[in-house]
């Protein structure tokens, strides 16, 4: 019999003997699971209560905080945060505000929509990483290009936008070749 405590070695905080279900009572046991260890009440069946061992915590996504910068809902500070898509602008107090900014956004006016004239052509960034430009009324306009609109007309066809493309200012319409 060896005199270690292996729950010394395991790196995992363990449940205190003493420790009580607050449901039923019974004792809480150490539980290992596919997404880590927990603890679970001993009387499994007839309880199913579990907690985990790590808190998850909110901060863990805050790059840097933004001095001089207020968020224009509750006025706390802006910061850098990292998100499932990349990094954006956010309120430093998360869960009760909800604001977020675009970090590419360099608050330059948006063109308006060539085809429904009722929305503008915002900056979006796919799952994969690519930007596009999408019209803001976007259930009832679907209107959508790769390249960065620039709100001139073409001076051949008329359209509303012109794109630049490689340095180039070009006529997105199909079948205008009009380049710049």
């Amino acid at each position: 019999m060896s005199k270690i405590d292996p729950s010394l070695f395991s790196g995992l905080p363990s449940a205190q003997p003493g420790e009580a279900c607050p449901r039923c009572g019974a004792a809480l046991q150490l539980r290992h699971g596919k997404h880590g260890a927990f603890l679970g009440c001993s009387a499994y069946p007839d309880c199913d209560y579990l907690r985990p061992l790590k808190v998850i915590e909110h901060d863990d996504d805050v790059e840097k905080p933004l001095e001089g910068s207020v968020c224009p809902l509750c006025g706390h500070t802006l910061a850098i945060r990292k998100g499932r898509y990349g990094l954006f602008i956010g309120c430093s107090h998360y869960p009760a505000c909800h604001y977020v900014a675009d970090i590419n956004d360099q608050g330059n006016g948006d063109p308006a929509c060539p085809v429904c004239s009722k929305g503008h052509l915002v900056a979006r960034t796919s799952r994969y990483g690519k930007r596009f430009y999408a019209c803001d009324a976007y259930p009832g306009c679907r209107y959508i290009i790769n390249d960065k609109p620039v709100a001139k007309t073409c001076p051949d066809c008329g359209f509303g936008i012109l794109t630049e493309r490689k340095g180039r200012l070009c006529c997105p319409q199909k079948g205008c070749g009009y380049q710049q």
